[in-house]
């Protein structure tokens, strides 16, 4: 057995000393821009770390071998409210534990052979980071692009502080379980929608993202086309304005619902005798969170209003409710419903007993009938009840509906997009302070680019109550105006996470450049990213902001690419007994106690073998078994190697190389490693000589880089193993001596036969018909002519 601690020890001291992964920009050499998506530093590193890192590692490496001038680096995703949770709880400072945490995950990676350039670390905490946050706050808020409006957040009131969306279990503080309400704050935002068409039209240039990811993020972008229908009042001319795609429709909605917030309720309920029980609704949904009131399969309740409105298109009177599935963050806040035509309006028809009427019918099939229908029919069909327009087909009636309601006046078309501003105010200590100063004379103020960083102070009190800790530092708070130098409090608010996670991979080109966020000149060298790996969990926010921030920097003029990341991998989940791993689920393999017993390489060979990156991965321990073995097989060649390699061996050799290289390429490193127990295999069955085990461990190097360095250097090699070249096949290798020859007999495979590749076709003809199968079937019917087809078929005709 091979001593894969001392070996692994040994190895990680030389990359560290010899810097072997350190790199500069070389105008002229191929550049890769490796990236992984950077941890938040949690304490100790999960095998989801394990498997997203080794993967790039792994490219990394084979990268550099193939003479790219590989930028890989690392950092930490270090603010954020876990940090200042986890400070409540152990009683300590969120700055404290955060570095703890990021000293113990440091040196887990690096236990784990990583080729990261740790020169360019980056942590988000620190201040040399964030003042570049404030910067380009600062640079949107010049712009118009960073404002502040009134918004609602899940509050606490016994705690007195908001809370996440996540921190909201069952309806109440995850903290003393108090009901969470709705509480309307002043907040700032970010104008992501000012991008919102770039944002979409260059998802087109993402040829090599997954399907899924660029789905996910169309329809969170969310463009439809449709119409806005004006509803008005009855007995009014107040207007009620809703967006549908569904205007085929229109004539089958039977009554309105608004969301609870909607401006509008107030006034339409004011002196009507259900004004009580819908002021008595709208406080309960107040209290609710968003999510659950969207969330599939919770029941949808709703009062109604006592008011009326008009269905434009054929003047009916229609009743007008509100109900907690409506939000006012999708579209206008008021939908119109057709109960027979969507199924969430169908089944809140159901509860309520309102009305349903049938204006789509299938083209095939049973008509349908409200009074028996199971379920909305949403599909297609022809138009019914629908005045004008009955019996068009009712892709058809969509658009002369929507042309006739337009010139009509009731209605216009319109694009609606279901992309929001980007709500980046948080109420919590851990995070960047936002640059912004308020003065009773001035307004609001900027801070001073020259004043940055607004730096954290040390001492904020935390108990996780009482609102943003910032506030109650006086020393913090209070400043002076930069305009009138007057009396001024500075904003207490912190930015949220993702905007330090939405353009860090700009911040390793350049790490310590202390000018710009970057130095221009390095991000137009290594940028795009050329590889990014991460979890398909961040599919659409931190993905969908990192290409906005891109945007906005080109705007600026500080970078010539529309795109951040070239190429994207989102790698599946690391499973237990067919369950993701968790401490709650008592499912954990650590990562530590594999390497203590196996050694990182093995760990590396496991998470890479087991399963294709896209897939999720079920924990084996039979597989970690299989893997160490495998790696002590490849050690035991080393003595025992010949002078002189067979001729069989080293077909399989350039088999091999063409196969690993091109799986290397596709991250097919599964089949890659399969590919390479083969070698192995002939090796030990044909034996090896020393430049077959060279390349053998050549290929490896990139899986298991300990294991493979030891080996180098014992071949007698002085440079590391990653500055070697990636080995390349010789074509000549790859050809058979011999050819499987099919024979048909009237097109009907009668027999095959194995000839040297560059037999004669006369020479041929003698073989086939020497052959016993053949002559039996020839020898009262003798052919009459030969069809070759060159080293693969010939077909006799009789």
């Amino acid at each position: 057995m091979y001593q894969f601690a001392e070996i692994e020890k040994k190895w990680q001291k030389v990359w560290q000393e010899q810097g072997c992964f350190k790199v500069q920009k070389m105008p002229g050499r191929m550049k890769y821009y490796l990236l992984e998506m950077f941890p938040y530093p949690s304490g100790k590193i999960h095998m989801g770390h394990v498997r997203n890192y080794t993967i790039g590692d792994v490219v990394a490496r084979f990268k550099i071998m193939q003479g790219y001038q590989v930028l890989h680096p690392m950092g930490f995703d270090a603010f954020g409210q876990p940090a200042e949770n986890a400070a409540i709880k152990n009683n300590t400072k969120p700055d404290i534990w955060t570095r703890k945490c990021i000293e113990w995950m440091r040196q887990e990676l690096k236990r784990m052979g990583f080729s990261y350039d740790w020169d360019r670390e980056v942590v988000t905490c620190d201040k040399e980071y964030y003042r570049w946050n404030q910067w380009i706050f600062l640079k949107m808020f010049e712009r118009g692009l960073a404002y502040k409006k009134a918004s609602n957040v899940n509050w606490c009131p016994a705690c007195a502080t908001t809370l996440a969306n996540e921190e909201v279990i069952d309806g109440g503080c995850w903290r003393c379980h108090t009901k969470v309400e709705q509480k309307e704050l002043e907040q700032w935002y970010l104008k992501i929608t000012e991008y919102k068409e770039r944002l979409l039209e260059d998802l087109k240039l993402l040829e090599h993202w997954p399907r899924r990811v660029i789905a996910m993020q169309t329809n969170w972008i969310g463009k439809s086309e449709g119409v806005e229908i004006y509803f008005r009042l009855q007995e009014s001319d107040k207007v009620i304005s809703v967006f549908t795609t569904r205007v085929d429709t229109i004539f089958g909605a039977t009554y309105l619902v608004l969301a609870p917030e909607h401006p509008s309720v107030l006034e339409i309920i004011r002196g009507k005798p259900q004004e009580r029980e819908v002021l008595k609704f709208i406080d309960k949904v107040a209290k609710e969170s968003k999510a659950i009131r969207a969330a599939e399969g919770v029941k949808k309740e709703g009062v109604f209003t006592g008011a009326y409105a008009i269905n434009p298109v054929n003047n009916e009177v229609i009743p007008i409710w509100i109900a907690d599935y409506v939000l006012m963050e999708y579209g206008t806040g008021a939908i119109m419903a057709v109960p027979t035509h969507d199924q969430r309006d169908f089944l809140f028809a159901k509860e309520h007993r309102l009305s349903m009427r049938l204006v789509i019918q299938p083209k095939e099939g049973m008509r349908l009938m409200p009074e028996t229908m199971t379920a909305a029919y949403e599909g297609d069909g022809v138009q019914v009840n629908s005045g004008q327009f009955n019996g068009l087909p009712n892709q058809e009636a969509k658009q002369k509906i929507a042309a006739w309601m337009q010139n009509s006046g009731i209605g216009r078309i319109k694009v609606h997009w279901r992309l929001r501003d980007w709500l980046i105010s948080r109420q919590r200590y851990w995070g960047t302070p936002i640059p912004i100063i308020y003065c009773g004379k001035c307004g609001t103020a900027p801070v001073p680019y020259e004043d940055l960083p607004v730096e954290l102070p040390k001492d904020a009190p935390f108990t996780g109550e009482g609102g943003s800790p910032l506030s109650k530092v006086e020393e913090f708070v209070n400043t002076r105006c930069p305009r009138c130098k007057g009396q001024a409090l500075r904003e207490t608010d912190t930015m949220a996470t993702f905007f330090d996670s939405s353009w860090y991979f700009l911040r390793f080109c350049s790490p310590h450049f202390t000018q710009l966020p970057f130095d221009i000149e390095e991000a137009r060298y290594w940028m795009p990213v050329d590889q990014y790996i991460g979890g398909i969990e961040h599919a659409i926010l931190h993905l969908l902001y990192a290409r906005f921030f891109t945007k906005f920097f080109k705007d600026l003029g500080l970078i010539n690419i529309d795109e951040p990341f070239r190429r994207l991998l989102t790698q599946g989940m690391v499973l237990k007994d067919g369950q993701v791993m968790s401490k709650s689920k008592g499912n954990i393999v650590d990562p530590d106690s594999i390497i203590t017993k196996y050694g990182a390489d093995t760990l590396r060979l496991f998470i890479l073998f087991a399963a294709p990156p896209e897939t999720e991965l079920e924990w084996d321990d039979r597989g970690i078994e299989g893997a160490f073995k495998f790696l002590n097989r490849v050690w035991r060649i080393r003595k025992n190697l010949r002078e002189k390699a067979d001729l069989a061996v080293l077909k399989i050799l350039h088999r091999t190389i063409k196969k690993v290289t091109e799986d290397f390429q596709e991250f097919k490193f599964n089949t890659a490693i399969a590919s390479l127990m083969e070698l192995t295999n002939a090796i030990y069955q044909f034996g090896a000589d020393k430049e077959v085990f060279e390349r053998l461990v050549l290929m490896l190097a990139p899986i298991a880089p300990h294991l493979c360095e030891e080996l180098w250097q014992g071949l007698g090699h002085q440079e590391s193993i990653s500055r070697e070249s990636w080995p390349v096949y010789d074509a000549r290798f790859l050809v058979d001596e011999t050819v499987t020859i099919v024979v048909q007999v009237n097109g009907k495979v009668r027999a095959k036969i194995e000839t040297p590749r560059d037999t004669g076709e006369d020479r041929l003809k003698e073989l086939i018909l020497a052959d016993q199968k053949i002559a039996a079937l020839l020898a009262e019917t003798p052919p009459k002519k030969f069809i070759f087809v060159p080293q693969k078929l010939v077909n006799i005709v009789i």
